[in-house]
Protein backbone atom coordinates (compact mmCIF):
# COMPACT_ATOMS: atom_id res chain seq x y z
CA UNK A 1 0.00 0.00 0.00
CA UNK A 2 0.82 3.66 -0.45
CA UNK A 3 -0.34 5.38 2.76
CA UNK A 4 -0.98 9.08 3.43
CA UNK A 5 -0.86 10.15 7.09
CA UNK A 6 -2.52 13.46 7.93
CA UNK A 7 -0.96 15.48 10.77
CA UNK A 8 2.42 16.52 12.07
CA UNK A 9 2.75 15.52 15.72
CA UNK A 10 4.18 12.70 17.80
CA UNK A 11 1.07 10.61 17.13
CA UNK A 12 1.69 10.78 13.40
CA UNK A 13 5.38 9.89 13.79
CA UNK A 14 4.37 6.87 15.89
CA UNK A 15 1.87 5.80 13.22
CA UNK A 16 4.54 6.26 10.54
CA UNK A 17 6.99 4.08 12.50
CA UNK A 18 4.35 1.40 12.93
CA UNK A 19 3.35 1.50 9.28
CA UNK A 20 6.98 1.48 8.11
CA UNK A 21 7.30 -1.94 9.76
CA UNK A 22 4.11 -3.28 8.16
CA UNK A 23 4.59 -5.86 5.38
CA UNK A 24 1.45 -4.48 3.71
CA UNK A 25 2.90 -0.95 3.37
CA UNK A 26 5.24 0.04 0.55
CA UNK A 27 5.54 3.82 0.99
CA UNK A 28 4.49 6.54 3.44
CA UNK A 29 3.51 10.14 2.76
CA UNK A 30 2.72 12.63 5.54
CA UNK A 31 1.04 16.04 5.40
CA UNK A 32 2.43 18.19 6.83
CA UNK A 33 4.62 15.80 8.83
CA UNK A 34 7.67 16.66 10.93
CA UNK A 35 11.38 15.92 11.12
CA UNK A 36 10.69 12.31 12.15
CA UNK A 37 8.15 11.43 9.47
CA UNK A 38 10.45 12.96 6.87
CA UNK A 39 12.99 10.22 7.59
CA UNK A 40 10.41 7.50 6.91
CA UNK A 41 8.83 8.83 3.74
CA UNK A 42 7.83 12.03 1.99
CA UNK A 43 6.50 15.10 3.79
CA UNK A 44 4.09 17.39 1.93
CA UNK A 45 3.60 21.03 2.92
CA UNK A 46 -0.18 20.84 3.20
CA UNK A 47 -1.91 21.76 6.44
CA UNK A 48 -4.05 19.18 8.20
CA UNK A 49 -7.16 21.39 7.85
CA UNK A 50 -6.70 22.03 4.11
CA UNK A 51 -9.35 19.55 3.04
CA UNK A 52 -9.21 20.25 -0.69
CA UNK A 53 -5.42 20.18 -0.66
CA UNK A 54 -5.36 16.83 1.15
CA UNK A 55 -7.92 15.28 -1.19
CA UNK A 56 -5.89 16.51 -4.15
CA UNK A 57 -2.71 15.05 -2.67
CA UNK A 58 -4.37 11.69 -2.04
CA UNK A 59 -5.43 11.63 -5.70
CA UNK A 60 -2.01 12.72 -6.92
CA UNK A 61 -0.03 10.05 -5.06
CA UNK A 62 -2.75 7.44 -5.70
CA UNK A 63 -3.08 6.70 -1.99
CA UNK A 64 -4.44 3.27 -1.09
CA UNK A 65 -5.21 4.40 2.47
CA UNK A 66 -5.42 7.74 4.28
CA UNK A 67 -4.89 7.71 8.07
CA UNK A 68 -6.11 10.88 9.78
CA UNK A 69 -4.36 11.89 13.00
CA UNK A 70 -6.01 15.13 14.25
CA UNK A 71 -9.71 15.68 14.89
CA UNK A 72 -10.21 18.94 12.96
CA UNK A 73 -10.00 17.49 9.42
CA UNK A 74 -12.48 14.76 10.42
CA UNK A 75 -14.99 17.31 11.71
CA UNK A 76 -14.44 19.29 8.49
CA UNK A 77 -15.40 16.23 6.40
CA UNK A 78 -12.10 14.90 5.04
CA UNK A 79 -13.22 11.27 5.37
CA UNK A 80 -16.49 12.04 3.56
CA UNK A 81 -14.70 13.55 0.57
CA UNK A 82 -12.12 10.76 0.36
CA UNK A 83 -14.76 8.04 0.39
CA UNK A 84 -16.70 9.89 -2.33
CA UNK A 85 -13.73 9.32 -4.66
CA UNK A 86 -13.13 5.73 -3.52
CA UNK A 87 -10.09 6.22 -1.26
CA UNK A 88 -10.33 4.31 2.04
CA UNK A 89 -9.96 6.58 5.07
CA UNK A 90 -9.16 5.55 8.63
CA UNK A 91 -11.22 8.12 10.49
CA UNK A 92 -14.97 8.70 10.79
CA UNK A 93 -17.19 10.81 8.57
CA UNK A 94 -18.10 14.32 9.73
CA UNK A 95 -21.28 13.26 11.55
CA UNK A 96 -19.43 10.58 13.53
CA UNK A 97 -16.66 13.08 14.27
CA UNK A 98 -19.13 15.27 16.17
CA UNK A 99 -18.62 12.99 19.16
CA UNK A 100 -15.47 15.09 19.60
CA UNK A 101 -16.57 18.18 17.70
CA UNK A 102 -19.37 18.82 20.21
CA UNK A 103 -19.09 17.79 23.85
CA UNK A 104 -22.82 18.43 24.25
CA UNK A 105 -23.59 16.03 21.39
CA UNK A 106 -21.34 13.40 22.98
CA UNK A 107 -22.96 13.88 26.39
CA UNK A 108 -26.48 13.60 24.94
CA UNK A 109 -25.48 10.44 23.05
CA UNK A 110 -24.16 8.86 26.24
CA UNK A 111 -27.31 9.75 28.15
CA UNK A 112 -29.52 8.34 25.39
CA UNK A 113 -27.57 5.06 25.34
CA UNK A 114 -27.18 4.72 29.10
CA UNK A 115 -23.38 4.97 28.91
CA UNK A 116 -22.10 5.90 32.41
CA UNK A 117 -20.91 9.51 32.63
CA UNK A 118 -21.15 12.56 34.90
CA UNK A 119 -24.05 14.98 34.96
CA UNK A 120 -23.85 18.12 32.85
CA UNK A 121 -25.46 21.54 32.64
CA UNK A 122 -25.55 23.93 29.69
CA UNK A 123 -25.05 27.60 30.54
CA UNK A 124 -26.15 30.20 27.99
CA UNK A 125 -26.57 33.35 30.11
CA UNK A 126 -24.00 35.12 32.31
CA UNK A 127 -26.63 35.61 35.01
CA UNK A 128 -26.78 31.80 35.47
CA UNK A 129 -23.08 31.40 36.29
CA UNK A 130 -23.33 31.83 40.05
CA UNK A 131 -26.25 29.43 40.49
CA UNK A 132 -24.55 26.85 38.27
CA UNK A 133 -21.38 26.99 40.36
CA UNK A 134 -23.50 26.49 43.47
CA UNK A 135 -25.17 23.42 41.98
CA UNK A 136 -21.87 21.59 41.39
CA UNK A 137 -19.25 20.65 43.96
CA UNK A 138 -15.67 21.91 43.71
CA UNK A 139 -13.48 21.26 41.78
CA UNK A 140 -15.48 22.66 38.88
CA UNK A 141 -15.16 21.25 35.37
CA UNK A 142 -15.82 23.78 32.58
CA UNK A 143 -15.79 22.71 28.94
CA UNK A 144 -16.06 24.77 25.79
CA UNK A 145 -18.24 23.08 23.16
CA UNK A 146 -15.71 23.61 20.36
CA UNK A 147 -12.51 22.04 19.10
CA UNK A 148 -9.81 23.69 21.18
CA UNK A 149 -6.74 21.54 20.57
CA UNK A 150 -6.99 19.85 23.95
CA UNK A 151 -7.10 23.22 25.76
CA UNK A 152 -10.86 23.80 26.00
CA UNK A 153 -11.27 22.35 29.51
CA UNK A 154 -10.75 24.12 32.83
CA UNK A 155 -10.65 22.12 36.08
CA UNK A 156 -10.30 24.31 39.16
CA UNK A 157 -11.18 24.61 42.84
CA UNK A 158 -10.82 28.41 42.65
CA UNK A 159 -14.27 29.95 42.20
CA UNK A 160 -12.85 33.14 40.67
CA UNK A 161 -10.96 31.10 38.06
CA UNK A 162 -14.11 29.11 37.33
CA UNK A 163 -16.18 32.28 36.89
CA UNK A 164 -13.60 33.73 34.51
CA UNK A 165 -13.48 30.51 32.47
CA UNK A 166 -17.28 30.41 32.21
CA UNK A 167 -17.52 34.08 31.24
CA UNK A 168 -14.75 33.77 28.66
CA UNK A 169 -16.38 30.74 27.04
CA UNK A 170 -19.77 32.46 26.96
CA UNK A 171 -18.24 35.51 25.29
CA UNK A 172 -16.43 33.35 22.73
CA UNK A 173 -19.03 30.67 21.99
CA UNK A 174 -22.42 31.79 23.33
CA UNK A 175 -22.67 28.71 25.56
CA UNK A 176 -20.55 26.59 27.86
CA UNK A 177 -20.82 23.25 29.68
CA UNK A 178 -20.43 22.66 33.40
CA UNK A 179 -19.81 19.01 34.25
CA UNK A 180 -19.66 16.94 37.38
CA UNK A 181 -16.12 16.29 38.58
CA UNK A 182 -15.54 12.53 38.59
CA UNK A 183 -13.35 10.99 41.29
CA UNK A 184 -11.02 8.09 40.64
CA UNK A 185 -8.11 7.30 38.36
CA UNK A 186 -8.07 8.22 34.68
CA UNK A 187 -7.44 5.76 31.86
CA UNK A 188 -7.81 5.76 28.09
CA UNK A 189 -8.95 2.96 25.83
CA UNK A 190 -8.38 3.37 22.08
CA UNK A 191 -10.85 1.28 20.10
CA UNK A 192 -10.45 0.51 16.39
CA UNK A 193 -13.95 -0.05 15.03
CA UNK A 194 -16.14 -0.36 11.97
CA UNK A 195 -19.60 -1.82 11.32
CA UNK A 196 -18.32 -5.41 11.54
CA UNK A 197 -16.59 -5.28 14.92
CA UNK A 198 -14.12 -3.56 17.21
CA UNK A 199 -10.65 -4.10 18.68
CA UNK A 200 -9.59 -2.55 21.99
CA UNK A 201 -5.90 -1.59 22.09
CA UNK A 202 -3.99 -1.95 25.40
CA UNK A 203 -5.37 0.56 27.95
CA UNK A 204 -3.16 3.54 28.68
CA UNK A 205 -2.91 6.45 31.09
CA UNK A 206 -2.03 9.99 30.07
CA UNK A 207 -0.53 12.74 32.26
CA UNK A 208 -2.35 15.98 31.45
CA UNK A 209 -0.90 18.43 33.95
CA UNK A 210 2.29 20.27 33.08
CA UNK A 211 4.32 19.53 36.19
CA UNK A 212 5.20 16.72 38.59
CA UNK A 213 2.56 15.63 41.06
CA UNK A 214 -0.19 16.47 38.58
CA UNK A 215 0.24 20.19 39.22
CA UNK A 216 0.03 23.13 36.87
CA UNK A 217 -2.17 23.81 33.86
CA UNK A 218 -3.72 21.19 31.62
CA UNK A 219 -1.72 20.36 28.50
CA UNK A 220 -2.14 18.20 25.44
CA UNK A 221 -0.33 15.47 27.40
CA UNK A 222 3.09 15.31 29.06
CA UNK A 223 3.55 11.54 28.91
CA UNK A 224 1.75 8.22 28.98
CA UNK A 225 2.20 4.52 29.64
CA UNK A 226 0.52 1.26 28.68
CA UNK A 227 -0.89 -1.09 29.70
CA UNK A 228 -2.37 0.87 32.62
CA UNK A 229 -2.79 -1.52 35.56
CA UNK A 230 -5.84 0.38 36.84
CA UNK A 231 -7.69 -1.25 33.95
CA UNK A 232 -7.72 -4.79 35.34
CA UNK A 233 -9.37 -7.61 33.33
CA UNK A 234 -12.58 -7.13 35.32
CA UNK A 235 -12.53 -3.36 34.73
CA UNK A 236 -11.88 -3.93 31.04
CA UNK A 237 -14.91 -6.23 30.85
CA UNK A 238 -17.05 -3.47 32.32
CA UNK A 239 -15.59 -0.94 29.86
CA UNK A 240 -16.52 -3.22 26.97
CA UNK A 241 -19.97 -4.10 28.35
CA UNK A 242 -20.99 -0.64 29.53
CA UNK A 243 -19.16 1.74 27.18
CA UNK A 244 -17.62 0.24 24.05
CA UNK A 245 -20.38 -2.26 23.28
CA UNK A 246 -23.28 0.22 23.43
CA UNK A 247 -21.33 2.83 21.47
CA UNK A 248 -20.38 0.30 18.79
CA UNK A 249 -23.97 -0.91 18.45
CA UNK A 250 -25.09 2.71 18.04
CA UNK A 251 -22.35 3.76 15.60
CA UNK A 252 -22.51 0.68 13.39
CA UNK A 253 -26.22 1.25 12.80
CA UNK A 254 -25.94 4.83 11.61
CA UNK A 255 -26.76 5.63 7.99
CA UNK A 256 -23.02 5.93 7.40
CA UNK A 257 -21.20 3.55 9.81
CA UNK A 258 -18.32 4.72 11.96
CA UNK A 259 -14.88 3.64 10.70
CA UNK A 260 -11.78 4.63 12.62
CA UNK A 261 -10.71 5.01 16.23
CA UNK A 262 -13.04 5.81 19.11
CA UNK A 263 -11.01 7.07 22.06
CA UNK A 264 -12.75 6.59 25.41
CA UNK A 265 -11.39 8.86 28.14
CA UNK A 266 -12.44 7.17 31.38
CA UNK A 267 -12.47 7.68 35.13
CA UNK A 268 -12.25 4.44 37.11
CA UNK A 269 -13.59 4.70 40.67
CA UNK A 270 -12.49 2.69 43.72
CA UNK A 271 -15.01 -0.05 42.94
CA UNK A 272 -13.70 -0.45 39.40
CA UNK A 273 -16.71 1.24 37.80
CA UNK A 274 -15.86 3.18 34.62
CA UNK A 275 -17.46 6.49 33.70
CA UNK A 276 -16.75 8.40 30.49
CA UNK A 277 -15.08 11.81 30.76
CA UNK A 278 -14.99 12.36 27.01
CA UNK A 279 -14.89 10.69 23.62
CA UNK A 280 -12.36 11.53 20.95
CA UNK A 281 -12.64 10.32 17.37
CA UNK A 282 -8.98 9.60 16.64
CA UNK A 283 -5.86 8.13 18.19
CA UNK A 284 -4.69 10.05 21.26
CA UNK A 285 -1.43 11.92 21.61
CA UNK A 286 0.70 10.79 23.48
CA UNK A 287 -1.31 7.54 23.96
CA UNK A 288 -0.52 6.43 20.40
CA UNK A 289 3.20 6.47 21.20
CA UNK A 290 2.66 3.77 23.86
CA UNK A 291 -0.05 1.66 22.20
CA UNK A 292 1.06 1.33 18.58
CA UNK A 293 4.49 -0.13 19.58
CA UNK A 294 2.62 -2.91 21.42
CA UNK A 295 0.85 -4.10 18.26
CA UNK A 296 2.71 -7.16 17.00
CA UNK A 297 0.70 -7.73 13.83
CA UNK A 298 0.50 -5.70 10.61
CA UNK A 299 -0.69 -2.18 11.50
CA UNK A 300 -1.43 -1.28 7.88
CA UNK A 301 -3.65 -4.32 7.49
CA UNK A 302 -5.57 -3.42 10.67
CA UNK A 303 -6.20 0.21 9.69
CA UNK A 304 -7.14 -0.65 6.10
CA UNK A 305 -9.61 -3.29 7.28
CA UNK A 306 -11.37 -0.75 9.50
CA UNK A 307 -11.35 1.85 6.71
CA UNK A 308 -12.96 -0.62 4.30
CA UNK A 309 -15.48 -2.05 6.77
CA UNK A 310 -13.92 -5.51 7.06
CA UNK A 311 -12.35 -5.37 10.53
CA UNK A 312 -13.86 -8.71 11.55
CA UNK A 313 -11.64 -10.40 8.95
CA UNK A 314 -8.37 -9.58 10.79
CA UNK A 315 -7.08 -10.75 14.16
CA UNK A 316 -4.46 -8.35 15.52
CA UNK A 317 -1.95 -9.57 18.08
CA UNK A 318 -0.14 -7.72 20.85
CA UNK A 319 3.34 -8.16 22.29
CA UNK A 320 2.54 -8.24 26.01
CA UNK A 321 5.30 -5.67 26.60
CA UNK A 322 4.98 -2.34 28.42
CA UNK A 323 5.64 1.11 26.99
CA UNK A 324 6.17 4.58 28.47
CA UNK A 325 6.72 7.94 26.82
CA UNK A 326 7.97 11.22 28.31
CA UNK A 327 7.22 14.49 26.48
CA UNK A 328 9.85 17.22 26.15
CA UNK A 329 8.08 20.60 26.01
CA UNK A 330 9.29 24.01 24.93
CA UNK A 331 10.01 26.74 27.45
CA UNK A 332 6.73 28.48 28.29
CA UNK A 333 4.49 25.56 27.30
CA UNK A 334 1.51 25.38 27.48
CA UNK A 335 0.73 29.11 27.81
CA UNK A 336 3.34 30.72 25.51
CA UNK A 337 5.82 28.21 24.07
CA UNK A 338 9.11 29.57 22.79
CA UNK A 339 10.12 27.89 19.53
CA UNK A 340 13.08 27.93 17.16
CA UNK A 341 15.71 26.58 19.53
CA UNK A 342 18.28 24.01 18.32
CA UNK A 343 17.88 20.44 19.60
CA UNK A 344 20.76 18.05 20.25
CA UNK A 345 20.77 14.40 21.27
CA UNK A 346 17.54 13.50 19.48
CA UNK A 347 19.22 10.69 17.57
CA UNK A 348 19.46 8.67 20.80
CA UNK A 349 18.09 5.12 20.75
CA UNK A 350 18.39 1.92 22.78
CA UNK A 351 18.23 -1.66 21.52
CA UNK A 352 19.18 -4.15 24.22
CA UNK A 353 17.52 -7.54 23.96
CA UNK A 354 13.80 -7.09 24.42
CA UNK A 355 14.21 -3.47 25.53
CA UNK A 356 13.96 -0.67 22.96
CA UNK A 357 14.08 3.10 23.26
CA UNK A 358 13.41 5.70 20.59
CA UNK A 359 12.46 9.32 20.02
CA UNK A 360 9.05 10.30 18.67
CA UNK A 361 9.27 13.70 16.97
CA UNK A 362 6.45 16.24 17.27
CA UNK A 363 6.98 20.02 17.07
CA UNK A 364 10.26 19.82 15.15
CA UNK A 365 11.61 20.93 11.80
CA UNK A 366 14.94 21.17 10.01
CA UNK A 367 16.40 24.64 9.50
CA UNK A 368 19.61 24.83 7.47
CA UNK A 369 20.29 21.21 8.34
CA UNK A 370 19.80 21.79 12.09
CA UNK A 371 16.91 20.28 14.05
CA UNK A 372 14.94 23.03 15.82
CA UNK A 373 11.74 23.20 17.86
CA UNK A 374 8.58 24.36 16.11
CA UNK A 375 5.84 23.68 18.65
CA UNK A 376 4.92 23.39 22.30
CA UNK A 377 5.40 19.63 22.59
CA UNK A 378 8.69 19.07 20.81
CA UNK A 379 9.38 15.35 21.05
CA UNK A 380 8.92 12.36 23.31
CA UNK A 381 11.32 9.70 24.53
CA UNK A 382 9.67 6.28 24.47
CA UNK A 383 10.74 3.03 26.09
CA UNK A 384 9.37 -0.44 25.31
CA UNK A 385 10.37 -3.23 27.71
CA UNK A 386 9.13 -6.41 29.44
CA UNK A 387 8.06 -4.39 32.51
CA UNK A 388 6.63 -0.92 33.01
CA UNK A 389 9.46 -0.03 35.39
CA UNK A 390 12.04 -0.88 32.70
CA UNK A 391 10.08 1.00 30.02
CA UNK A 392 9.94 4.15 32.18
CA UNK A 393 13.64 3.87 33.01
CA UNK A 394 14.49 3.52 29.31
CA UNK A 395 12.43 6.57 28.36
CA UNK A 396 14.20 8.71 30.96
CA UNK A 397 17.61 7.39 29.94
CA UNK A 398 16.96 8.77 26.47
CA UNK A 399 15.37 12.10 27.39
CA UNK A 400 18.12 12.98 29.85
CA UNK A 401 20.55 13.09 26.92
CA UNK A 402 18.46 15.49 24.82
CA UNK A 403 19.17 19.19 25.07
CA UNK A 404 16.85 22.11 24.19
CA UNK A 405 17.39 25.37 26.05
CA UNK A 406 14.59 26.16 28.49
CA UNK A 407 12.72 22.91 27.82
CA UNK A 408 11.02 20.92 30.54
CA UNK A 409 9.56 17.46 31.14
CA UNK A 410 7.88 15.64 33.99
CA UNK A 411 10.02 13.31 36.09
CA UNK A 412 7.14 11.20 37.44
CA UNK A 413 5.55 9.56 34.40
CA UNK A 414 3.92 6.30 35.45
CA UNK A 415 3.97 7.19 39.15
CA UNK A 416 0.48 5.82 39.89
CA UNK A 417 1.27 2.42 38.42
CA UNK A 418 4.78 2.15 39.87
CA UNK A 419 3.65 2.82 43.44
CA UNK A 420 1.08 0.02 43.39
Amino acid sequence: MRVLIVGGGGREHSLAIGLSGSPSVDSIHTAPGNAGTGKLGVNHDIGSSDIEGLVGLAREIEADLVVVGPEAPLVLGLADKLREIGIPCFGPHSEGAMLEGSKLHAKNTMIDLGVPTGRCQVIEEARDISNSLDSFHSPWVIKRDVLAGGKGVTVTSDRDVAERALSSALDADGMVLMEEHLDGEEASVLVVMDETGFVCLPPSQDHKRAFDGDRGPNTGGMGAYAPAPVVTPSVMKRVVDEVVGPMHHHLRNQKIPYRGCLYAGLMIDEEGAPRVIEFNVRFGDPETQVTVPLIDSDLGELLLAAAEGSLSSVEPSFSGMSAATVVLASEGYPESPITGGPISGSEASIDEGETRGLVHFAGTKSRDGILVSSGGRVLAATGIAPSLEAAVSTAYEIIENIDLQGSHYRSDIGHRALRR
